[in-house]
């Protein structure tokens, strides 16, 4: 499937406008501080971290889903590693904080397999570390012992 999805202009100033055809969001990006930017909004690598979250949000969600599982309030702090020569991103890492729910050994395989299988994810470069930390709730005591 084929989609055209954005225009992208650069604005000056090492700044871009994204425009999402289908919906007209507008996404800006700044280069960062240590990349001669202001840091004003998004770097693009800020948003390809970011849009790692976002897709294994949405593939888990969907699963969730499926299975009359609810996620509302799960949240996840996105970390980028950068390194330089070439300047790259080399490690992504994920600190995601389950909501709360009564989570079985089953259901929390099926979610992490499904973040680990979203779109994003298998099109990042393998050289690229993503380190998944899923943070599960605290189990709940059985009232009755």
């Amino acid at each position: 499937m084929t989609m055209k999805v954005s225009t992208v202009r650069y604005e000056g100033a090492l700044r871009t406008k994204a425009l999402h055809l289908p919906s007209g969001t507008i996404i800006h990006t700044d280069a960062p501080v240590d990349n001669q930017g202001l840091g004003t909004s998004f770097s693009p690598t800020d948003l390809t971290a970011t849009a790692l979250a976002s897709c294994m949000f949405t593939i888990m969600g969907i699963k969730a889903r499926d299975k009359g599982w609810d996620l509302t309030g799960m949240t996840a702090e996105v970390t980028k590693i950068m390194a330089a020569d070439p300047r790259r991103i080399a490690g992504i890492v994920l600190d995601v904080q389950m909501p709360e729910g009564v989570w079985s050994e089953a259901s929390r395989l099926i979610l992490e397999r499904a973040a680990k299988t979203c779109p994003v994810a298998l099109s990042l470069h393998p050289e690229i570390a993503v380190d998944l930390n899923l943070h599960w709730p605290a189990p709940v005591a059985d009232p009755n012992g």
